[in-house]
């Protein structure tokens, strides 16, 4: 990873050989909110500070073009699932898929893509660490973190939520009706002074 400062998407997009940018309506009413990636320089922060030793598997919900899974996989070495429900953007990450296992000389299943709604999601024994940017209503995500705690129950192992930009209804949800506990706040330097919701939340349950 390189630390070029907030400008650095092209080194990134480049690298992975992606097209990951922009932002796009999610065309599903008002519980999904519109596609915006996790800046690259947020995700350096991340896991600068953030340890996944013991990690089986990333889910990323409402992971758009797919960014976020391209790269963790890279940079970690990890597997990671996709959830997208808007069309479009399931193709686009399908395309930026192609693009990077033949880039990468990959074997399918490294990297998965679902088009379906997040919670319809049935959630894997091997998923333990789940990445929301606010794709969708609190109401939405209650049902999702349920799939969650359902899946723990019946393997229980740790897991992690990792929260970016983190809207209060997400955390008053997290805190007051769940056994998730938070664990983790990462700030992200310079940003988080100009803007506090620039920063990471990681709730954990073991």
């Amino acid at each position: 990873m390189t630390g070029n400062g907030p400008n650095q998407e092209p080194y990134y997009e480049k690298l992975l050989h992606i097209r990951t940018g922009g932002s796009q309506e999610s065309h599903m009413g008002f519980h999904y909110y519109r596609y915006e990636p996790t800046p690259y320089f947020a995700l350096e922060q991340l896991f600068g500070q953030y340890d996944v030793s013991g990690a089986h598997q990333f889910v990323d919900f409402g992971c758009g073009k797919g960014r976020f899974p391209f790269f963790v996989h890279h940079f970690l070495e990890m597997r990671t699932i996709g959830i997208e429900m808007n069309d479009s953007l399931y193709q686009r990450a399908q395309e930026n898929l192609k693009n990077y296992t033949v880039k990468n000389h990959l074997t399918p299943g490294h990297i998965q893509f679902y088009h379906c709604l997040a919670e319809d999601y049935r959630v894997r024994s091997t998923d333990d660490r789940f990445y929301f940017f606010n794709p969708f209503s609190v109401q939405i995500f209650m049902r999702v973190v349920g799939n969650i705690l359902k899946s723990f129950e019946d393997s229980q192992r740790e897991m992690h939520l990792i929260l970016y930009y983190p809207s209060d209804d997400y955390t008053f949800f997290l805190d007051h009706r769940t056994a998730f506990q938070l664990q983790t706040e990462i700030l992200l330097q310079d940003e988080f002074f100009r803007n506090p919701n620039e920063r990471f939340l990681i709730y954990g349950i073991r």
